[in-house]
């Protein structure tokens, strides 16, 4: 029974052949393909304008230089929240839940930032290695902690959105499987629970929107650090 709770966050298979790339590809169905007017009516406008705020958002704390990444972080942020709204949907699969997938997204941007403070201004960003006016017998210990510190930041963002979005659709899942046990049993009870199962889906889409937020600006302040 504990088994088949995990069920869901099993990759499907069609004929032997993963259905995770149709699910990474489907969410792009869902945006407006581009014409002469972008803009073509009250949905697309309310996009643009989400799209635009969260850009701004994104890039206020960054100088020139860090807007080149704008496209890449709004076209992440687009791309995180509508897979993780879509799983919310019944009989649907969340590829963001797979922590092999989600280091695949950290891991080269971290990477992309450190590599970039450290060919634009390789002496401050070693320097964030070692804070000012440190004793000179915790130097190696803090050298050592702030490089692990460092190299666990891919690890913590992929962990991050998968540990958040796996919890959410666990809870769920009980939620839902108590409500369905108890309905023949405790009608009360079983209608309790449902009352409770959509407060915990309101709950979940906001969770969604959140980390896929969350991630993203993660994302944004390790870039401001390097440049």
């Amino acid at each position: 029974m504990n088994l088949s709770f995990f069920d869901q966050f099993m990759s499907p298979y069609l004929l032997g052949i993963p259905l995770i790339l149709v699910s990474l590809t489907f969410p792009a169905l869902l945006f407006p393909s581009p014409r002469n007017r972008w803009i073509t009516n009250r949905t697309s406008t309310l996009q643009s304008w989400l799209i635009y705020t969260t850009t701004k958002q994104l890039m206020t704390p960054l100088n020139k230089k860090g807007h080149k990444w704008a496209l890449i972080l709004s076209s992440l942020m687009i791309f995180l929240l509508s897979i993780n709204l879509l799983g919310l949907l019944p009989y649907t699969f969340t590829p963001t839940t797979q922590l092999s997938m989600n280091l695949a997204l950290a891991f080269p941007l971290w990477l992309a930032t450190l590599l970039t403070g450290l060919r634009n201004q390789p002496s401050a960003s070693l320097g964030h290695l070692l804070p000012e006016g440190t004793p000179t017998p915790l130097i190696p210990a803090l050298i050592m902690i702030e490089t692990t510190s460092l190299l666990i930041r891919p690890l913590a963002l992929g962990v991050r959105l998968t540990a958040n979005l796996t919890a959410g659709h666990l809870l769920i899942q009980l939620i839902s499987t108590a409500t369905a046990a108890l309905f023949s049993i405790m009608p009360a009870v079983s209608a309790l629970t449902a009352c409770v199962l959509l407060l915990l889906t309101i709950l979940e889409v906001a969770v969604a929107m959140i980390q896929a937020y969350v991630f993203v600006l993660l994302l944004s302040l390790y870039l401001q650090e390097n440049i």
